[in-house]
């Protein structure tokens, strides 16, 4: 297997592999140039999107700057909203459901480090894939997991830490997230 298919298959990896390497620099040149656009550059923007992320539906909007990993391992539904400094570790693969709105510096993270020190020292890092469903509001500042499934309808409250799956509709805050009971 190659380095990129032990990483998106969520086995250890090396991150300093060539290949690897290569598409972080494509993802920070395609950062760099979507940060200097406003919102009146739609085609730009679209145009953007659609050689950042593995898919993009229509209707999404991106406030700048957005932080990516590899960006092509990123699936984005219809009408999905990513306010200012939202990050996305992909290094396996995130999902965005449509309709779903991420506050500023929201976090969707699926990289991963191994817990072994021996390891780690190997310079080995791991991932597991990050998905949020449709309709979901996944407030400022809060950080999604690796391996996290957020459902359907779901409420992040901001700077949450959600370590585990959040049902659909349920709404979670704290660190770590907790549901939050006899809230709407």
């Amino acid at each position: 297997m190659t380095e990129r298919e032990k990483m998106l298959a969520g086995r250890p990896y090396r991150p300093g592999d060539p290949e690897l390497r290569a598409l972080r620099v494509r993802a920070q040149s395609l950062m760099r140039a979507y940060a200097v656009t406003t919102i009146d550059d739609r085609a730009v923007r679209r145009a953007l999107y659609d050689e950042m992320f593995a898919s993009c539906g229509t209707g999404v909007g991106i406030a700048a700057p957005v932080h990516l990993d590899y960006g092509v391992h990123t699936h984005i539904g219809d009408d999905v909203y990513l306010n200012f400094g939202v990050v996305l570790l992909d290094v396996c693969e995130i999902r965005i459901g449509a309709r779903t709105q991420l506050g500023p510096h929201a976090q969707l993270l699926a990289a991963d480090h191994p817990r072994e020190a021996a390891v780690r020292a190997e310079g080995l890092e791991t991932g597991k894939p990050v998905t949020v469903g449709s309709d979901v509001w996944i407030g400022a500042g809060a950080l999604v997991l690796p391996g996290v499934t957020v459902g359907d309808g779901a409420v992040v409250g901001a700077g949450a830490v959600v370590t585990r799956d959040v049902a659909p509709g349920a709404t979670v805050a704290g660190n770590p997230a907790r549901p939050l009971r006899g809230r709407p």
